[in-house]
This record gives structure tokens, C-alpha cells and sequence, in this order.
């Protein structure tokens, strides 16, 4: 059974941090795509940030320079380090993987992963 557990989310003020991370088990991928994606409340979902099967990272327009995904293969748990959060971030983050396949792994700043976690709530306030 594939399990992907969210942690770290919370409230923060504007400009300050918070570090989320994910917990696999139940699949190890090392050529799967692995992201963070969003939905704010009365939005659509939205791709935060992707990391591809030979660890390249994909952010939305919105983050790039504020956040950072990484990925402990070791461990198999997923990270994203978000700075500089601005009330905007406000959200549920979900953390997400796809199954192994024989292709794939690349094009990874997407929502429409195979898994995903239950996701946890960001709040900013300004």
C-alpha cells in the first residue's frame, strides 16, 4: 500500500519560512517524477514544484527563488523548503508520486501524479 505522509505545514507570517516534508512508503521510484502541488480554497489546483527522474527541479512562475524541492533517495522522503512566503501561499500542499513505469520521469510540474498525500494546510498572514 502506498502511503505518502505530509509534515511541517502551519501558519507563518509574511516573509517567513517553513520546510514541508513527505514520508513514501509502500513504493521507491528512483526514475519516477515526485512534486508538490497546491489548492487554495475556491481555486483550482495549481503545480508547485516537480523534481524529474535525473533530479531536476520545475517550479511555478510564482516560487522560483523562494522554494526548494529536494528528494532523499535514502530515506525516500520528498522536501520543499519554501522562504519568503507571502499570503498567496496560502494553501493545502499536497505532496505526490507517480508509479514506476518504463517511461517517464521527465515533465514533472504537474497535478495529475498517480499518489498523493492527504495533504496539510499552509497559512500566511500579512
Amino acid at each position: 500500500q502506498v502511503q505518502l505522509v505530509e509534515s511541517g505545514g502551519g501558519s507563518v507570517q509574511a516573509g517567513g519560512s517553513l520546510r514541508l516534508s513527505c514520508a513514501a512508503s509502500g513504493i521507491s521510484c528512483r526514475r519516477c517524477c515526485m512534486g508538490w502541488f497546491r489548492q487554495a480554497s475556491g481555486k483550482e489546483r495549481e503545480a508547485v514544484a516537480g523534481i524529474d527522474r535525473d533530479g531536476r527541479a520545475s517550479y511555478l512562475d510564482s516560487v522560483k527563488g523562494r522554494f526548494t524541492i529536494s528528494k532523499d533517495y535514502a530515506a525516500n522522503t520528498l522536501s520543499l523548503q519554501m522562504n519568503s512566503l507571502t499570503p498567496d501561499d496560502t494553501a493545502i500542499y499536497y505532496c505526490a508520486t507517480d508509479r514506476p513505469r518504463l517511461t517517464g520521469g521527465t515533465g514533472c510540474l504537474k497535478i495529475d501524479f498517480d499518489y498523493r498525500g492527504q495533504g496539510i494546510q499552509v497559512t500566511v498572514s500579512s
